[in-house]
């Protein structure tokens, strides 16, 4: 074993690590990677910066452009209340519904798109009916993974792998060659999930824990004569130094002031409406000269703060405000609001909010106006989660978008053209009919997913360029050897699948596409089965919140438990093992 073979392993080892701890964005652990393999001399900086113009890199960063000029045009939005009229009518409608709905779209828009365009109207129909949000968001996850399997633009592991394939000198994938395997593994899903779904999705509170949790410690406070913080700068206040509050609005002489710096001044008479962490607010009690207004809890929204409201939102995948604090984001100045509460996962933060390093997935509760929260969701920061409001479709930009979205799948289904070129002249008919200007192009781009892919690719490179591949391709197919073709395709579907519930599906496509292309030619069967396997094997994971940035988005919002993905998810998994290990064969014949 060369010495070259042997760094592959380690950095490959390391960065498996890194995925797993995520002690880093998957982005930066993906570039981290690369410049590793550069750094160690496995890979030439040509050879290890490839993966930026990689066909599979420039696809998938055109489908970005199409996709969001699909979804940018509103045409969806025509949608939005026929589906909340027919949701309204049953669970089990509401449940066909929006898995129906987020299936198809997902197929040829971006699924964190699709999802974050049907969280708030879920919601809407989860409130108005009394369904628990549990019973439906985790459903339309899974629904979006299943239909982004069924085209080859439906994921970036769809492009990848089959991009993999034509570098070994393979045939490239069709548009609709896989449709027929996925759409029958998505029946079965969606079998799965309106039958048992009932019966083993959690029932918890439709109410919001996040925001009764906030509201319990919101108050209004009276500095009295005495008040130790009288004449005193906020940050310099007992309140903010010692208790950790946060000073929402002061309402001082009949006049109300909402725009609070840390410099504002504090007075004798100011009638402060604070937030104060449950750990602190009974040693407000002993404090003398504040004058604490009837309980604890309060309505935000009363005659003087009616600009001001309580709203949820998520971070999705993709925003630039994950990986920050708030003090580093500078919100409350940047942005002219206030985080009073974070849900990550299932923990309730309320306590020195600043400090705490958002996370996509985040379930933030903000008090601030509607424009502001209409401003970040236009840079999509965040996903508002507190109502839908019902949008105007601009039919001048969404008929010539989904023209364009179909020219696209056209084209590349009828090889006029290959996908590659397809998608780039629709990114650039998006920016030249008007229907995106240049910079809403670029930010319609998820750019953590190029540089992730971009730096995943290297693995590949670097398993080809040292023999890795080949080598591991031996040592399965020698283990294996006694066993058919197609047990050896569900045993790789299996470490396939598990490998996306531990690490990005994009890292693993990388590592495994190049080893079954090898394990194929070593077994002289054919490597589409085994191709696909991983194509499937790296999407249809349910199993953890983490597994997929679907999974992650409505973790939060559904009140969920880590538990509840793997009671739930982890059936489903080992049942469409099986049928794919069956339905793939059938398709794709050894």
């Amino acid at each position: 074993m060369n010495i070259n073979l042997i760094i592959t392993f380690c950095i490959i080892a390391i960065g498996v690590f890194l995925f797993v701890k995520d002690y880093f964005s998957i982005d930066t652990t993906s570039i981290l990677i690369m410049v590793m393999f550069i750094v160690a001399g496995v890979l030439n900086p040509e050879e290890g910066f490839s993966g930026f113009n990689h066909p599979a890199t420039l696809t998938l960063g055109c489908i970005f452009v199409v996709s969001g000029g699909i979804f940018h045009s509103g045409i969806l939005n025509g949608l939005s209340y026929k589906i909340i009229k027919l949701a309204k009518i049953h669970y089990v409608i509401a449940l066909i519904v929006f898995c129906t709905i987020s299936g198809l779209f997902s197929a040829f828009i971006n699924d964190t798109a699709v999802v974050a365009l049907l969280l708030p109207i879920a919601l809407t129909v989860c409130r108005e009916t009394n369904i628990s949000p549990g019973k439906l968001l985790m459903p339309i996850s899974f629904a979006a993974l299943f239909g982004g399997t069924c085209t080859l633009i439906g994921t970036s592991t769809n492009i990848l792998v089959s991009s993999y394939a034509k570098k070994y000198g393979l045939e490239e994938f069709g548009m609709f060659e896989f449709s027929g395997a996925a759409i029958c593994l998505l029946l079965v899903g969606f079998v799965y999930i309106f039958l048992v779904g009932p019966f083993l999705l959690p029932k918890r509170k439709t109410n919001s824990e996040l925001t009764k949790k906030a509201e319990e410690y919101i108050t209004e406070i009276t500095l009295e004569d005495h008040c130790p913080d009288s004449n005193k700068e906020v940050v310099k206040s007992i309140l903010v130094q010692e208790l950790n509050a946060r000073i929402l609005s002061i309402l001082r002489n009949g006049s109300l002031i909402q725009q609070i710096g840390p410099d504002t001044v504090l007075h004798k008479g100011d009638i402060l409406k604070v937030m104060v962490p449950p750990l602190s607010f009974n040693r407000l009690l002993d404090f003398k000269g504040y004058k604490i207004k009837g309980d604890k809890r309060i309505i935000i929204g009363e005659d003087e703060a009616i600009d001001y409201r309580l709203f949820e939102v998520i971070i999705p995948f993709g925003s630039s405000l994950a990986g920050s604090s708030l003090k580093k984001l500078k919100f409350s100045q940047n942005y002219s609001m206030s985080v009073l509460a974070i849900r990550h996962r299932s923990e309730f933060i309320m306590d020195k909010l600043s400090m705490v390093e958002l996370k996509e997935g985040d379930m933030l509760l903000v008090l601030g106006k509607k424009e502001s929260i209409i401003n970040l969701e236009t840079q999509k920061l965040i996903v508002s989660l507190s109502e839908y409001e019902k949008k105007k479709t601009n039919y001048k930009k969404a008929i010539p978008a989904m023209l364009i979205g179909i020219g696209v799948v056209l084209a590349a289904s009828l090889n006029l053209t290959t996908i590659l070129i397809s998608a780039m002249v629709g990114a650039l008919l998006m920016v030249l009919t008007g229907i995106l200007k240049p910079s809403e192009a670029y930010d319609v781009i998820e750019w953590k997913v190029i540089f992730m892919m971009a730096g995943v690719l290297s693995m590949g490179a670097a398993l080809e360029k040292t023999g890795g591949a080949k080598l591991i391709a031996d040592f399965i197919e020698s283990t294996l050897g006694n066993y058919n073709a197609q047990i050896t395709l569900g045993i790789i579907y299996l470490v396939t699948f598990i490998s996306t519930n531990l690490i990005s599906s994009k890292a693993t496509a990388a590592l495994m596409a190049p080893i079954v292309i090898s394990l194929a030619s070593a077994m002289d069967v054919s490597d589409r089965p085994f191709l696909v396997a991983v194509m499937f094997a790296c999407s249809l994971t349910f199993m953890t919140p983490m597994s997929y940035p679907t999974n992650t988005m409505v973790y939060a919002p559904g009140n969920y438990k880590f538990n509840d993905f793997l009671r739930f998810g982890t059936p489903l998994n080992l049942i469409i093992w099986i049928a794919a290990t069956f339905v793939i064969p059938y398709f794709f014949p050894f």
